[in-house]
């Protein structure tokens, strides 16, 4: 699936679908307003903020956005879909969203896709993710609820979110019967987290030719030197994240110092080299959505599209984050 109206930049094909996504799209968590779900991570910017970022993120160049029914009980969505019609492009675009399975069963799935497409509209969704492992309902039974809306066309493509390989593979089996793929699995990936290498989501999705969608890829902001360069900011944050980056920046120091000094050589940011190392060092199975609360976060994701790094320059820092852990 081809979008017209996009620089000509490197997209990759979600699994095994028809979707052409960029290196980098867009997280939209952080436009949910001011609930429980959002106040204690991000600030949450107006709508006019929220306007120009999208925009900004179309002109550079990227062409798919993920948001979801938990990010503020759809003000996410409905905060995208506005500013999205204020381009002019919202026919265009690739659009991810996801369905909350907490306390609720598959029969939930068809009850409430029709508010996840009011929300969104008139954008439509080409991929719909179970958000989180933890539903009443078995995996079989979500992805045949899941696999109902791609035949009703109600959604393109199925993805899931948080799934350990053992349940990405269920989710595989389960939608192959429906003669659909899998899209997605949606899983914390960065160069201090990378949990997906070693418990086997990695490897099942190349085996799978399953996608997976990195959320978090800096870190939630430690990747960017930001905090080790002024560590008085770290003071500024929301709590949830004053207490997860506070505890971290003396971990992370060589490692910023690795992405900094790459960074130098490029002309560029260290959030760009963090991102581009994210979604090349695993070869084309790795896509990632960072969010963007300033216009500022914006540049540095598309800067990232189009960042090459060196073979010696990605297993530099492959070096230095494995340390982290040891």
């Amino acid at each position: 699936m081809e979008n017209k109206g996009f620089p000509n930049i490197e997209k990759r094909r979600l699994g095994k679908t028809d979707l052409l996504v960029t290196l980098i799209g867009l997280g939209c968590w952080q436009f949910s307003g001011r609930g429980l779900t959002t106040g204690p991570w991000w600030y949450s910017p107006p709508q006019e903020e929220i306007d120009k970022i999208i925009k900004a993120s179309l002109d550079g160049g990227i062409n798919w956005f993920d948001t979801a029914e938990m990010y503020g009980r759809g003000r996410s969505e409905r905060a995208l879909a506005t500013a999205l019609c204020k381009t002019g492009m919202e026919k265009d675009v690739i659009i991810a969203t996801k369905w909350l399975p907490l306390f609720r069963t598959a029969g939930n799935i068809p009850l409430t896709i029709d508010r996840r497409l009011s929300c969104l509209s008139p954008c439509k969704i080409d991929l719909y993710q179970v958000h989180l492992p933890y539903s009443f309902s078995s995996v079989e039974a979500q992805m045949d609820a899941m696999a109902a809306l791609v035949k009703e066309g109600k959604v393109r493509n199925i993805g899931v979110s948080n799934f350990s390989a053992e349940k990405m593979r269920r989710a595989h089996a389960a939608l192959a019967k429906h003669g659909l793929p899998l899209a997605s699995n949606q899983v914390r990936f960065n160069l201090v987290n990378r949990d997906p290498e070693s418990n086997g989501v990695l490897a099942a999705a190349k085996e799978l030719n399953v996608s997976l969608i990195a959320y978090s890829p800096l870190a939630q902001g430690l990747l960017t030197g930001k905090f080790h360069d002024n560590p008085g900011l770290v003071k500024k944050l929301p709590f949830v994240r004053r207490l997860l980056l506070g505890r971290r920046i003396e971990k992370t120091l060589a490692l910023v110092k690795v992405l900094q000094d790459i960074a130098t050589a490029h002309g560029c940011s260290a959030s760009e080299v963090a991102l581009s190392w994210a979604v090349n060092f695993h070869g084309d199975t790795i896509v990632a959505i960072p969010g963007a609360t300033k216009l500022e976060h914006v540049r540095q994701n598309v800067g990232a599209l189009t960042l090459k790094l060196t073979t010696e320059e990605m297993a530099r820092l492959d070096e230095q984050s494995r340390l982290i852990s040891k």
